[in-house]
Formats: structure tokens, C-alpha cells, sequence
């Protein structure tokens, strides 16, 4: 019964402590204390089982082995799982109905999650995460199993416009808020960028100087040149430090992301300014163009720029020639370069001058070809007679085109022997074909002298002094009235004037059409006039009335027998 009743009593009393325990169960008692609910523990693999119930069975060195749902592991690490492999688990609960330990995988990991994110939010050690979506201000970040926030303010140095491209990709943050107790978490991936920027600026400032070549990336182009990333410090590439030659927008040879390679024109440290050039990087072309492209060189180019007044040939990279449009052609009259060249064409010019230290060359196209002018002389010599269309009338002549780009001038002056023309359009129309004779040529200055008048004998010559002798009268008819007289028609086309003060008083005034007689009163070949007088006809009928009459009268008797008889 003793033996009995002491086994009673050990039962209901258990035995004291670290008394009549065996190793196993001091142990047992140990991690019966360590286990509790809402602890991450650690357990090896024992088995993995798939399927629509599969688990992972964990040993835990507990009486009881520990269960994980296989649903909180994806296929892969379910395929990578094996016997032997230790994990870290949330205990649930110490036993289920089955004596099983239930445990978490996930919020295991979660709780890991936060203690790394907790660590590095108080050291300020960046993270890695993976973007998840992008929501209103900004993007949700996958962080360790943990989801953040990453405004849109914190994601660059500069705006980004389209977050939608963020998605998937992997950044480089750090945690600027953090309240575990409410799980919110407020990432930054600009502070990272600006103390990255920041420790490459005085890097690069370090080490910058003047005359040196670096490398860069286009970071912005504009009108007037390009900004180069140099490494934290931006550099103005000017859009006349980029080529020697011609170049209309830096775009043409740049674009944003382009690595190039640049030389440091000026720096200013304090300021942090850095002037950059590419082409200085190479011999400026103007300093051979001298010996290359001496005066009276014939080179051929390629026109680049079609100005107003002076295109621009591209001889080679760097040296352009202006040809200016007087020199474009020996007989057409270029108004604008685009009427005979275009950009692109070829050109054969000729170098008029050459000043390599002013970055000048003239040029010179027409000098390519013989100048017509030189051998005008042979084709229409003095004296001879041409035929032509009157292209331009102006007020002091009109222009006959005697071949392309070559005309004629008849000067007024030159259109008639006989009648006073006060404009060409009185005897001429533009378009009409006339003959004229050659009068003179003057090739340097590119002229050409016509004449009309002279294809007929000049009527002064003879005729006219032969035909109106002074006191001779004529019957004329006006063609024009003046202020100062009227101009009257006499043979052969010659027009005669009555001065005003040769009218008679108190007369019906005339008018063109009217017929008039009138005496010559002078006749003037060197002036060729010929001016006529109504009152000097008038004056000189009467006198000559009065002589017929007196002719009529019988002589008087003067002897002295008839005086003595007409006495008495």
C-alpha cells in the first residue's frame, strides 16, 4: 500500500522540482516555457506534402511537430524545399485538436520584415523594392513583404511624367516616415539621388579644369546649345562650339542621352559654370584655307544656306565661301540665289578673294563660263541693225532683249529725229518687236546702246533746212496745246512751236486738230526747232495787202504843167 499510496501522492503532487525528472524531460519542460504564442521559432524540414491539403511538417525539438498550410509558399519554394532545411516560423497556437503546433511562414517573414525595415529606417541604410501600381501621388512599393509608399515628389530629382513606366522595376529607396504600429511606411528614392548627385559633383568639381577632355551624357538641348551631364555639374555646350561648320539647331547633331566627349573651355569653380566644345577638340580648318583655297582657284562646294543677297558654299567641313548674287550669272539679273541654286547642289566657283584671318572667301560662279559681254561686239558690232522684243519701258527709255539676260537701251532721247516724245509708251508697248541699230557697247560696265531714229537719214540734215526758210508761211495743224503754245505738225513727221506770245489777242482760242497758218520765224537745227508766229502772218499780210493795192493805184503826174493845172 506504501508503494501504492506514494504513487498517489506523486501524482496528484507531483514531485518537487529537478527531482525525479529524467534529461528528456527537463528539456521538454524548458521549451514548453519558450513556446508561446506570437514567437518566431525555428524548425527543420521534415516533410513536404502537396496537393489540395499539403502542409510542411517542421520538427521544433517540441513533443509535437509543427504544421505550415502549403498555400503560404509559392510552387518554386515548395519544388526547393527538402528534408533537412530550417525555417523560421510564427508560433499560432502551442497545439491544435490534433497535438500539431500550428505555425505561420508568412507573417514570420512579415515580422521579420519589419525588424530589418526598423533597423535600417534607424541607421538610414537604403532598400531595395519592387513597384507594385501606381495610385493618386504616386506608387506602391514592395518592400521586404511589406507594402509602402513612395510619393511621386520623392521618386526623381526631376519630375516624372509617366509613372506608369515605373511599374516592375526594382529602386534603390530609403525610409524617410515609419509607424510600425499603424504599418505605414513613406519611402524616398530623390534623397538617394541627390547625396548620389551630390557626392559625384564634388567629385567631378575636384577634379575639373580648364583645357581638359571629358565625358558626359546630353541632359538638355535647346535653341541656343546643349546642357552636358558631366557627373553631378552641368555644362553649356554652345551650339558655335559644337562644329566648324554650319549647324542650325544642336538637335541636328545632338540628341538627349547622347554620350559625348568635350573639351573645358572655361571653368569657374566658385560659380560652378563650365563652358564645353567639340570642335575644339580638333585644328580649326581656317587656319590651312590660306594655301587650300588661294584668289582665282577654281573649288567645287556645296551650297548650305541660300540668304538674301550672299549663299553660303560649304567648301569642306568648316570653310564656307559666300558668292554674292551679282556674281551668280553675267547676264541674268538674280533677285534671290534660289532662283539658280539650291541647298544641296554642287557648285563650281571660282575664289575672288580670300581672307582666312576674317573667316572670309568670295566667291564667284559666272566666272566658270566665258562672259558674254567680252564677244557681244562680235555678234552685234556698232552700225548694225538688231531686232528685238521690248521687255521693260521706263521713263527715260526702253529695253530690247537681244539674247537671254542681254538687253538693249533706246533712250528717249534716241526715238525720233523729229517729234518731242515725253514718254517711251507714246511711240512704244512692252512685248512689241522693233529693229534698232547698234550704237555703242561698253562690256565693263555691261551696256548696250540702241537706237530707233537712226534706221531712217536724220531729216535735218538737208531736208529741213531746204524745205522752212524764215518769213515762209505754212498751213499746219495743231497736235498739242501747252500753257506755253501749241505744238504744230509740219512735213515729215517735224513738229513746229507757237509761242504763247505769238498768238493773236483777243482770238478764238485753238485746239488740237485745228488748222492754222503761220509764218516761220526761226529755224534752229542745232536746238531743231522751228518755231512759227500767227501774229508776225498776220502783220506781214497786211503789209503786203497794202503794197498789192498801192501796186493797183496809177502813178501820180509830177511834172510841172500837172501841179500848176491842179492849182488852177
Amino acid at each position: 500500500m506504501k508503494d501504492t499510496h506514494e504513487d498517489n501522492d506523486y501524482e496528484e503532487n507531483g514531485a518537487p522540482d529537478g527531482e525525479g525528472q529524467n534529461e528528456f524531460e527537463k528539456l521538454y519542460d524548458q521549451s514548453l516555457k519558450s513556446f508561446k504564442s506570437g514567437t518566431v521559432v525555428r524548425g527543420r524540414v521534415l516533410q513536404v506534402r502537396t496537393g489540395v491539403s499539403g502542409v510542411v511538417m517542421l520538427d521544433l525539438g517540441y513533443k509535437s511537430d509543427g504544421i505550415i498550410p502549403a498555400e503560404q509558399f509559392t510552387e518554386e519554394e515548395l519544388k526547393a524545399l527538402k528534408p533537412g532545411d530550417e525555417l523560421e516560423v510564427l508560433l499560432e497556437a502551442a497545439e491544435d485538436a490534433n497535438g500539431n503546433l500550428l505555425l505561420s511562414r508568412e507573417k514570420a517573414k512579415k515580422l521579420q520584415a519589419w525588424d530589418v525595415l526598423n533597423r535600417a529606417y534607424q541607421t538610414g541604410a537604403p532598400l531595395q523594392g519592387r513597384v507594385i501600381t501606381v495610385i493618386k501621388g504616386g506608387l506602391t512599393v514592395d518592400i521586404g513583404g511589406v507594402t509602402a509608399f513612395l510619393p511621386g515628389s520623392q521618386i526623381d530629382i526631376k519630375p516624372v511624367h509617366n509613372l506608369n513606366q515605373m511599374v516592375g522595376q526594382v529602386l534603390d529607396l530609403k525610409i524617410i516616415k515609419m509607424n510600425s504600429g499603424r504599418g505605414n511606411i513613406v519611402l524616398s528614392r530623390r534623397v538617394l539621388l541627390e547625396h548620389k548627385q551630390g557626392a559625384k559633383k564634388e567629385e567631378t568639381l575636384a577634379s575639373l579644369a580648364e583645357g581638359q577632355t571629358v565625358s558626359g551624357v546630353i541632359k538638355n538641348i535647346t535653341e541656343y546649345g546643349a546642357f552636358v551631364d558631366l557627373g553631378g555639374i552641368d555644362g553649356l555646350l554652345h551650339i558655335t562650339d559644337m562644329s566648324w561648320g554650319r549647324i542650325n539647331h544642336p538637335s541636328d547633331l545632338l540628341a538627349i542621352g547622347d554620350k559625348v566627349e568635350v573639351k573645358v573651355l572655361k571653368f569657374d569653380r566658385e560659380k560652378q559654370k563650365v563652358s564645353l566644345g567639340i570642335k575644339q577638340k580638333t585644328q580649326d580648318p581656317w587656319l590651312a584655307a590660306a594655301e587650300k583655297y588661294p584668289a582665282g582657284g577654281n573649288d567645287p562646294g556645296k551650297a548650305t544656306n541660300l540668304a538674301e543677297y550672299v549663299p553660303s558654299i560649304e567648301l569642306e567641313h568648316g570653310v564656307e565661301g559666300l558668292v554674292h548674287v551679282s556674281e551668280m550669272s553675267w547676264t541674268q539679273k538674280v533677285k534671290h540665289p534660289s532662283k539658280i541654286v539650291a541647298v544641296g547642289d554642287m557648285i563650281d566657283a571660282q575664289v575672288l578673294s580670300s581672307d582666312p584671318a576674317g573667316k572670309r572667301i568670295s566667291l564667284g560662279m559666272k566666272q566658270m563660263e566665258a562672259n558674254p559681254w567680252h564677244t557681244l561686239g562680235e555678234r552685234y558690232p556698232v552700225g548694225s541693225t538688231i531686232e528685238g522684243k521690248i521687255r521693260t519701258i521706263t521713263d527715260f527709255g526702253a529695253f530690247v532683249g537681244l539674247e537671254e539676260g542681254i538687253d538693249g537701251l533706246v533712250h528717249i532721247s534716241d526715238l525720233s529725229w523729229t517729234k518731242h516724245v515725253k514718254h517711251p509708251s507714246e511711240l512704244l508697248k512692252k512685248g512689241q518687236i522693233v529693229k534698232a541699230v547698234v550704237l555703242s557697247i561698253d562690256a565693263q560696265k555691261e551696256r548696250i546702246s540702241l537706237g530707233i531714229k537712226q534706221l531712217t537719214p536724220d531729216p535735218w540734215d538737208k531736208l529741213i533746212s531746204e524745205r522752212y526758210k524764215v518769213g515762209q508761211d505754212e498751213t499746219v495743224k495743231v497736235t498739242k496745246v501747252a500753257d506755253f503754245g501749241m505744238f504744230v505738225e509740219l512735213e515729215h513727221g517735224i513738229e513746229g512751236l507757237i509761242p504763247v506770245s505769238e498768238f493773236l489777242k483777243d482770238a478764238e482760242p485753238l485746239k488740237a486738230g485745228d488748222e492754222v497758218t503761220a509764218r516761220v520765224i526761226k529755224v534752229d537745227r542745232g536746238d531743231r526747232r522751228v518755231a512759227l508766229s500767227i501774229k508776225a502772218y498776220v502783220k506781214g499780210k497786211d503789209k503786203s495787202t497794202l503794197q498789192e493795192y498801192m501796186n493797183q493805184q496809177p502813178k501820180p503826174d509830177t511834172t510841172l504843167g500837172a501841179l500848176l493845172k491842179e492849182r488852177s
